[in-house]
């Protein structure tokens, strides 16, 4: 390795840091992926492997100045953006945003709080880290409310209740994904339309790539609120998306955020309002930012990895896309032994990529977070009407298992 060559860390080691990995090594850097289990599939592909628990905030800043980094990343791996922002503060590396404002972003009571206090539109919520404290609160809630942890992603913990004696069982399980002992209740925003959770990209504190997608749901899997298919483009109302940019903007601004990409979750309500639902200076998991380049054709974790590091990046603009595109996140709805994944032949043709992360014979479990997923199909549709056909009935493909 030449004194030269730049160092980047990678904070976890799922399968979404393969393009990472990928693409710093395209640039010729020396990549060290870092966290507790070293079995996990991203570390077969850098160049180091360092045994650290990405929430130990000290160790991995020991690890960081042992190795003389030049920038750390947390793609797509929630539980490390806060440690990503201390390690970058402590030795003065690129950062999307602070780790003041990266700890508001990350914190979901936090988030609330900041988005009341700032004027946006916010559902009604509220933080706890004591029980006792929200069941006394229950009276004064509108039902129904959303309990989830505060710093968990993946829609992991999160339970919609329809009344007050759902609410012990809830915080429990939000308690059990939460890494802080924390959550938060919020009022359910029923969305108008689609949602969207996709990812954007910032530069120098401007929003320069400002995507929306239509966020799907298995309503028969274990958790029903975890994301199971994107399309893009957005249907959502333009009038509408032209506000969550500017709030959006308008948000970036008051963070003071620099160059990175960001997964950003949207919503109309039935009310009519627009709001932001989360905002986190990473990319999201499902592939997104990979689905988002074959789409529109902008190298969005290439020039992630360019920013944490310090290299310029490219100039962006608002996406334009190439056709109708489609992710399907691979599950099962019950738990069982891996057999194959059909797809129905007229449907084939369609299908643009088949990423499986499993084989025959491999113990799957069922969809209760975005951690149950098996793989992703990408699809691409001549037009809006066959995407629309193909996206609200899954009859066409089967994960089978035995």
């Amino acid at each position: 390795m030449s004194d030269k060559q730049k160092k980047l860390l990678l904070l976890g080691g799922a399968h979404y840091l393969r393009p990472v990995i990928r693409e710093a090594h395209a640039l010729g850097l020396y990549v060290i992926t870092c966290d507790y289990l070293p079995d996990n599939t991203a570390h077969k592909y850098s160049d180091e492997y360092r045994n650290v628990s990405i929430l130990d905030r000290e160790a991995v800043l020991q690890t960081a100045r042992e190795l003389q980094i030049d920038g750390v990343m947390s793609f797509a791996c929630d539980p490390g953006v806060v440690t990503a922002a201390y390690v970058a503060k402590e030795l003065g590396l690129p950062s999307p945003g602070s780790f003041e404002s990266t700890s508001i972003l990350q914190d979901k009571g936090r988030f609330r709080a900041f988005l009341t206090d700032n004027g946006f539109t916010v559902p009604r919520a509220k933080r706890y880290t004591d029980k006792a404290e929200a069941l006394r609160d229950a009276a004064s809630w509108t039902f129904p409310m959303i309990v989830k942890p505060v710093d968990c992603a993946g829609s992991k913990g999160v339970t919609r209740i329809d009344s007050a004696e759902q609410l012990p069982a809830a915080i429990e399980r939000a308690l059990d994904y939460s890494f802080s002992g924390a959550f938060i209740i919020e009022q359910f925003i029923q969305q108008q339309g689609y949602s969207s959770d996709t990812d954007c990209f910032v530069i120098d504190g401007r929003l320069a790539y400002c995507s929306f997608d239509e966020q799907h749901f298995d309503r028969s899997a274990e958790n029903p609120y975890t994301p199971a298919a994107y399309a893009w483009p957005s249907s959502m109302p333009e009038a509408i998306q032209t506000e969550l940019r500017a709030e959006l903007q308008r948000l970036m601004t008051l963070l003071h955020i620099g160059t990175g990409v960001f997964n950003i979750e949207t919503r109309q309500g039935t009310d009519g309002k627009a709001y932001i639902m989360e905002c986190t200076p990473r990319g999201g998991g499902n592939r997104l930012s990979e689905v988002l380049e074959l789409a529109t054709g902008v190298k969005l974790i290439q020039n992630a990895v360019r920013a944490a590091v310090g290299l310029p990046v490219d100039e962006m603009s608002d996406p334009v896309y190439h056709g109708h595109w489609a992710e399907i996140i691979l599950h099962s709805r019950v738990d069982g032994l891996f057999r194959e994944l059909q797809i129905a032949p007229e449907a084939q043709r369609f299908v643009a990529e088949t990423d499986l992360w499993v084989v025959p014979g491999e113990a799957i479990e069922r969809f209760s977070g975005a951690n149950k997923a098996i793989g992703t199909l990408v699809l691409n549709f001549p037009d809006r009407e066959t995407m629309d056909r193909y996206m609200s009935d899954d009859s066409w493909y089967s994960v089978v298992t035995e």
